[in-house]
């Protein structure tokens, strides 16, 4: 890619809305081509190396000082003075983005589709990748003028929740004092945003159930213990649980997204593995899970003759917006696409996002950027996933304005 053309000199950082868009409008062409190609090349979780690569390259093109291999595939980059005229640290704000796909088969029928079977950019994280390389192109030239640090995080392996611990072990968040974030919404149109103060995502679990029961003839199934059939039960149990022994004002969501046993048709299987997902919204019942899963899995085993092993893990907390940074994100929003295009969500959303480890400590905020076209939008991780392109223009203003503002305020 080609380096970004010199915006002119007189945008500053209280640059005008029309400013900043004719600034975006600029960029765009090849913000498209960026987003094609990584669209086209997807890599999994903690095997980013193109992508990663490929935003080292822009950012140093753009001025940017940049570090690679900070959370292993992760890359790190500033821009603006590190110090203030009486030599202390000046304040420092960030922007995360991530960067990997998920192991999808693409039917999008896009003539950008992936390159690589069995592998997709089916959760936007390309166009996360992009608005965050448009957001350097539009600060850099702003260098001089910034008041300011600003710090870049493109995180690998948020899909495994395991990018955001490993960039905060190689010290991504060390002085961070505000950090704000994007994800990509299907359920609202390209030009729009949502957003929401408190809760935006659940606490998420990882479950794994090993149901242990005795083998024996496909036949005589009153001779041994038949694991496959526990194991039904055990699927089906937990949501009779749920709804019967929980309080429906938290909800608790369990799926499972993987069951393994049996080796023959006509055999009773001894083993089945179950493996799943947790998602709660109350940070004090999500504590207590664990153990209430637990109970009630060994429970429903031994009521038909078997056994369970359970492990769980917890794999992030919740998304937690501070109230102020929300605001100044809606502001910058309404100033830019007018208040109609700005939504604030009612309800949090049961999804997880290991952006909540990075938020421990410090401010954040995480707005929905949407992307659905004149005929909508399939949902995240959907093998036909196609978001409208017309939602880079609006991440990367929207994100560009609102770090700016908190430079100013």
């Amino acid at each position: 890619m080609s380096a970004a053309p010199v915006i002119s000199t007189q945008l500053t950082p209280s640059l005008s809305a029309a400013q900043l868009k004719a600034a975006v409008a600029a960029q765009l062409p090849e913000l498209v081509a960026i987003r094609r190609h990584l669209h086209a090349h997807p890599e999994l979780s903690g095997n980013e190396h193109q992508t990663a690569a490929l935003v080292a390259g822009e950012l140093r093109s753009l001025g940017w000082r940049v570090r690679e291999g900070v959370g292993r595939t992760g890359v790190l980059a500033e821009l603006g003075p590190s110090q203030n005229q009486d030599g202390r640290p000046t304040p420092l704000v960030a922007l995360r983005v991530d960067m990997d796909a998920l192991p999808v088969e693409e039917r999008s029928g896009v003539p950008f589709a992936s390159v690589h079977q069995g592998l997709m950019h089916a959760c936007g994280h390309d166009i996360h990748t992009t608005v965050g390389l448009g957001v350097a192109r539009i600060l850099a030239p702003l260098a001089d003028q910034l008041s300011a640090r600003v710090r870049l995080l493109f995180q690998p392996a948020e899909e495994t929740a395991q990018g955001a611990s490993w960039m905060l072990a190689d010290g991504a968040m060390e002085g961070v004092d505000a950090l704000f974030g994007v994800h990509v919404f299907p359920s609202l149109a390209a030009g729009s945003i949502g957003v929401r103060s408190g809760s935006l995502t659940a606490a998420a679990g990882e479950l794994e159930v090993e149901v242990l029961g005795e083998g024996g003839h496909g036949a005589r199934p009153h001779q041994s213990t038949d694991a496959i059939w526990i194991a039904a039960r055990v699927v089906s149990g937990l949501q009779e649980a749920i709804s019967r022994r929980l309080d429906a004002l938290h909800p608790v969501v369990v799926s499972f997204g993987r069951i393994e046993g049996g080796k023959a048709f006509n055999v009773i299987a001894d083993h089945v593995r179950l493996l799943g997902t947790v998602r709660c919204l109350d940070l004090e019942l999500h504590a207590q899970l664990p153990g209430w899963i637990e109970d009630t899995v060994k429970a429903i085993c031994a009521g038909y003759g078997g056994e369970a092993r359970v492990r769980y893990r917890c794999i992030s907390p919740p998304v937690h917006n501070d109230p102020e940074l929300t605001q100044l994100v809606a502001d910058a929003a309404t100033e830019l696409l007018g208040r109609q295009q700005v939504h604030w969500l009612e309800q949090p959303s049961l999804g997880a996002e290991d952006f909540a480890e990075l938020q421990q400590g410090t401010r954040a905020t995480m707005f929905r950027l949407g992307v659905a076209g004149p005929d909508g939008c399939t949902p995240l991780h959907s093998s036909s996933f196609r978001p409208d392109e017309a939602c880079l223009a609006v991440g990367v203003e929207v994100l560009s304005a609102s770090l700016l503002r908190w430079i100013e305020s």
